[in-house]
């Protein structure tokens, strides 16, 4: 896990130094706990007890455990594209879906790969599919990040798309 102190630190990943192809270090997270899981569920007041409650998840809904949120789920994929885009990148945009349970136990890897290289307006763009396995792909999706160019134009804070790409996403 990354501290907070090695991403005030990080050095910039310069749109200059990715290729097509490129995979960023992947993220690891866990082993899982219950501990952990019933955190996010009280920090967002989610009271299900599927995501708590251990008898009541396996006994009375027939699940293999508690399971982890969605919700959490949706939290680390952008966590870990605004780590990779830190410190002038932009994580614009990012999709991806959920295909498999995460429980206690598990080991989380979350990855990134580079599909697409390209320039707008000045501006270095790179399309990602991004993921997050365990023993199966349980969220695969796509992303699209701005990276600073070296001797470029800086990312506008906040970031505000060219109006070609804002049209196309639109």
């Amino acid at each position: 896990m990354t501290t907070a102190q090695e991403l005030r630190d990080k050095k910039q990943t310069w749109w200059d130094d990715v290729d097509v192809g490129h995979e960023f270090p992947p993220l690891v997270i866990g082993p899982l706990t219950s501990t952990h899981l019933f955190r996010w569920s009280a920090a967002i007041e989610n009271w299900h007890r599927i995501h708590y409650d251990q008898s009541f998840a396996v006994y009375h809904e027939g699940l293999p455990s508690v399971l982890g949120q969605g919700s959490w789920k949706q939290s680390i994929l952008p966590r870990y594209l605004k780590d990779l885009c830190l410190p002038d990148g932009w994580p614009w945009k990012v999709s991806f879906q959920h295909r498999a349970m995460i429980v206690p136990g598990d080991t989380l890897t979350i990855w990134a790969k580079v599909t697409k290289k390209y320039q707008e307006e000045g501006l270095g763009f790179l399309d990602l599919d991004v993921g997050m396995r365990h023993y199966a792909e349980t969220c695969p999706g796509r992303a699209t990040i701005v990276l600073p160019i070296r001797n470029g134009k800086p990312i506008p804070y906040p970031f505000v798309p060219p109006k070609k790409l804002s049209e196309q996403t639109s």
